[in-house]
């Protein structure tokens, strides 16, 4: 149970930084961008591909980040050159990566167990479990983006950014590109998926065709678990570096819980179910609770 149990953390923490990447668009754009299934699977085959080939693993998963963002470039380019809708440009992008994925590996999926990778050599170096490497590189990793992500955005182009997806037509008024907002957005978005995608690959030791089916939504189901987690908490996390923290929680607390219904003995088909139910109670709850506390302060105010 308890080796299940850190495996879950482990598995939150790297995914969590592809929350990050769906944090991007999905908190601050209100786009749902579905290019995430397809460039979380190209992050992993790049990384798989080059470290077979004997590539370093730690340059292997700068290009992974790389590939990424480049996906995401394609949706920017079909959103804001073609004005096709968003969510439509993620899906047509997504369906073109899964042929182009299988040419990159040559095959649905690429082993590593005999090549060396990030986490093998520092669990070479000190000896601890892979579990607890994974942790620890999770942790280094997240805590670096997050950091970036907090002085990106409040940049300039940042703060743009940020508004492009509070008010566009405002944002526009001011003179600021949108499109170019926008491109921005879905390019540092992907880099960051293809980060997490050669970073999980690396960490099980094999890249799949996929390995990124139902990732937009872990990283929606974990966004809002994190939401909740910070309303829920004394003081209401509201700042911007407590909405990037907590969408890495929300992605640990979402693999616990996974975890966990495994444990208990439900079957690994209904995972996907259960990853639907776990998404849905996470949109009810915020809008329940919020009823609640509105009809708390009505009833105050009656005894007024």
């Amino acid at each position: 149970m308890a080796t299940a149990m850190l495996g879950a953390v482990s598995q939150g923490i790297l995914w969590g930084i592809m929350v990050l990447g769906v944090f991007i668009t999905f908190k601050l754009l209100d786009i749902p961008d579905l290019t995430v299934d397809g460039s979380f699977a190209t992050g992993g085959a790049v990384a798989a591909v080059l470290v077979v080939a004997g590539v370093d693993p730690a340059v292997a998963i700068l290009a992974a980040t790389v590939a990424g963002g480049v996906c995401g470039a394609v949706t920017g380019f079909l959103t804001t050159i073609f004005e096709i809708p968003a969510i439509l440009a993620g899906i047509l992008t997504q369906i073109s990566l899964w042929s182009i994925n299988l040419r990159i590996m040559g095959k649905s999926n690429t082993p590593l167990l005999t090549s060396d990778t990030v986490f093998s050599r520092l669990g070479d170096m000190t000896g601890l479990p892979n579990n607890t490497v994974a942790i620890i590189v999770g942790l280094i990793v997240a805590v670096v983006v997050i950091a970036l992500l907090y002085w990106f955005f409040g940049t300039e182009i940042g703060s743009a950014l940020r508004a492009t997806g509070d008010n566009e037509d405002m944002i526009r008024a001011l003179g600021v590109n949108t499109n170019t907002t926008k491109m921005i957005a879905l390019t540092l978005s992907n880099a960051l998926v293809g980060l997490s995608g050669g970073l999980i690959c690396e960490q099980q030791k094999y890249a799949d065709i996929n390995m990124g089916t139902g990732a937009i939504v872990i990283g929606l189901a974990a966004i809002v678990i994190g939401e909740v987690l910070g309303r829920l908490t004394p003081g209401k996390l509201t700042s911007f570096s407590s909405r990037l923290i907590s969408a890495v929680v929300g992605s640990i607390v979402y693999f616990l819980i996974r975890a966990i219904v495994l444990q208990m003995g439900m079957d690994a088909n209904d995972m996907k179910l259960l990853s639907a139910i776990i998404v849905a109670l996470a949109l009810c709850v915020p809008v329940v609770w919020e009823r609640v506390q509105r009809r708390r302060s009505y009833s105050k105010g009656g005894e007024q």
